[in-house]
């Protein structure tokens, strides 16, 4: 089996890459997923995330409000790069989640030794998780493609767009040293049959290794 981390910096598009690759046969897992499913109340994770950060981050119903988590991780709107919480947070949360993906990557092996597992992870890297992997991808697109993604699929006005992902953006590896870790780098910058296509590139050397 091939083991493959997927990766990108906030809103270029890592998710439609991912689902290009599921279409074509790749077996897929999100971390943002999993580490969704561990913030549930009474996990683990949960618990250590509440201690750290406190129940102001609570909905009423106990979940975990994302927002206010990340505003307080990240830091206020406007305030790029000011806040080390984010690194408290990862601390709590990176090691589960890379556990969580590491079950799944063998319980697809196990199933098929010769087939792709893809994670699709924004902080792969961050997170020290390359080594689990075989070959790395990188989704790249320009900063105002970043900013009018994320403004349409968060349904807020550009400026606020703009703010969040430069605060983001600001917690993350720049681009440039993303792609020096990458096997393979699609650029979504472009038209989505352009993506597409380089998307069927890859996947074919991925199938022909795994």
């Amino acid at each position: 089996m091939l083991k493959v981390g997927l990766t990108g910096g906030i809103a270029v598009g890592k998710s439609v890459v991912g689902e290009m690759f599921v279409a074509l046969g790749a077996h897929l897992v999100q971390a943002d997923r999993i580490a969704h499913s561990l913030m549930q109340p009474g996990e683990a994770v949960y618990n250590e995330v509440v201690r750290h950060f406190g129940r102001e981050i609570l909905n009423p119903d106990g979940s975990v409000n994302r927002a206010k988590l990340a505003e307080a991780a990240f830091g206020p709107p406007g305030t790029a790069g000011k806040s080390a919480r984010i690194d408290e947070l990862n601390r709590i949360v990176h090691p589960a989640v890379i556990r969580s993906q590491e079950e799944w990557m063998h319980a697809i092996g196990v199933q098929n030794p010769h087939s792709v597992a893809i994670v699709e992870a924004a902080l792969l890297l961050e997170a020290g998780a390359a080594k689990s992997f075989d070959r790395m991808i990188v989704v790249s697109c320009n900063t105002e493609q970043r900013v009018e993604r994320f403004a349409t699929r968060q349904k807020i006005d550009l400026e606020a767009a703009r703010k969040e992902v430069a605060r983001r953006m600001a917690a993350q590896l720049p681009d440039e040293e993303k792609i020096k870790a990458a096997d393979y780098v699609i650029d979504n910058s472009g038209s989505l049959e352009q993506t597409r296509e380089q998307v069927k590139q890859v996947w074919e050397t991925l199938r022909a290794e795994a």
